[in-house]
């Protein structure tokens, strides 16, 4: 009988060196333009990392950094993701997604009253669809203008990327690829090209394709966040 996903969150600096290798063969079965010691340089740059297991065996993960930040006279809490990868037979979990939440929970827990938000860089419409999925708006959207977000995600990605970050376009490039999808994997299936969320992103970033990354941001306010995703951040989505 197969087992139930497992996820857990460690720090960058506790990984072995197994389990790095091991997320960085993960990370080239589906990239081009990257090799191991960018995949573990890029992760060394971040905090924490959600692993995810299935059978034992890793078949996907995510890494973040989580830093504050003083924003319009006010400390806010800033999660910043790096590589988001999971093997392509396991499309679909929800495991990984699940446990990312909660530990934006944790935090909230920490301090309720501090505002958190989610910036994240994009060079794949499947990692683009988790914040329609999660929340109600963010920056940039197709049709809610959030706006009023655009000046602190500027600020984050100049921060972040210096001149390869291009506020006009809200797109980072790189002079050369930091690593893109490999061709069988770039490509929105049939059934994927009438999302709006796709659309928008492939319409917003056409250089994806050579790993131009996207920059987003959204808000973890609570009225910000779909039902679901309210209930799994307060440990109660047994109950819904």
């Amino acid at each position: 009988m197969s087992k139930a996903y497992q996820a857990s969150i460690v720090a960058v600096s506790v990984l072995t060196e197994n389990i790095s290798q091991a997320m960085a063969a993960l990370y080239l079965d589906y990239y081009d333009g990257a090799d191991s010691s960018r995949v573990l340089s890029d992760m060394q740059c971040k905090s924490k990392v959600l692993l995810l297991y299935h059978d034992d065996v890793l078949v996907g993960f995510t890494t973040f950094e989580v830093y504050e930040k003083e924003w319009e006279e006010r400390a806010v809490t800033v999660i910043y993701s790096g590589d988001t990868i999971v093997k392509q037979e396991h499309w679909g979990q929800q495991a990984l997604a699940f446990a990312w939440i909660r530990h934006i929970g944790e935090l909230k827990k920490v301090n309720p009253d501090k505002p958190i938000y989610w910036f994240l860089i994009v060079k794949g419409h499947r990692t683009f669809k988790y914040l329609p999925a999660f929340t109600h708006s963010f920056y940039p959207h197709w049709s809610k203008g959030r706006r009023d977000l655009k000046p602190l995600l500027d600020d984050l990605a100049q921060e972040k990327f210096g001149k390869c970050y291009d506020p006009s376009r809200g797109i980072i490039a790189f002079e050369t690829t930091h690593g893109h999808l490999k061709s069988e994997y770039v490509f929105p299936k049939e059934n994927e090209k009438s999302n709006p969320a796709v659309r928008f992103f492939l319409e917003r970033n056409p250089g994806y394709l050579n790993g131009d990354e996207l920059a987003c941001i959204c808000s973890f306010a609570d009225e910000n966040l779909r039902s679901l995703t309210k209930r799994i951040l307060y440990g109660k989505e047994k109950s819904a």
